[in-house]
């Protein structure tokens, strides 16, 4: 139970500029490597789907240590950043997937992308919980 104690009391001071900004870059760094290594998806796409997912995964990692440079590592406030970072994700990729060039339905989109977004809040999850021992 020490968890729900330890989350009861923290108070989440989110720096929303650095979120917002850090948010933005969730979302563009990937987005720019994807179009670099788009000519993979067809003729390998497992190998692209893979390539993508670490990215996002190394982006997050990258960004959330940007994000709580000399501050104290609060796992509220973490996860809230992460959520924050997917919903970004979400609203950015919404007008590509929907309307521009890369037209999928939403069934489609969630399964193959849309998904992979909440590895945000779980990758902040985790690296707070580390941070905290």
């Amino acid at each position: 139970m020490r968890l729900v104690y330890t989350l009861a009391l923290e108070a989440p001071s989110i720096l929303w500029k650095r979120a917002a900004v850090l948010g933005l870059s969730s979302w563009l760094i990937p987005f720019v490597i994807s179009f670099l290594l788009f000519p993979l998806k067809k003729p390998i796409a497992a190998l692209f789907e893979t390539v993508m997912n670490l990215i996002l995964l190394l982006t997050g990692g990258a960004l959330l240590s940007v994000y709580f440079r000399y501050r104290p590592v609060a796992l509220r406030e973490a996860v809230l950043v992460g959520a924050l970072w997917t919903g970004f994700n979400l609203l950015f990729d919404y007008p590509m997937f929907a309307f521009g060039p890369m037209q999928m339905t939403v069934g489609k989109y969630y399964s193959e992308i849309g998904l992979s977004y909440l590895a945000f809040p779980a990758l902040a999850f985790g690296a707070a919980r580390l941070a905290r021992r």
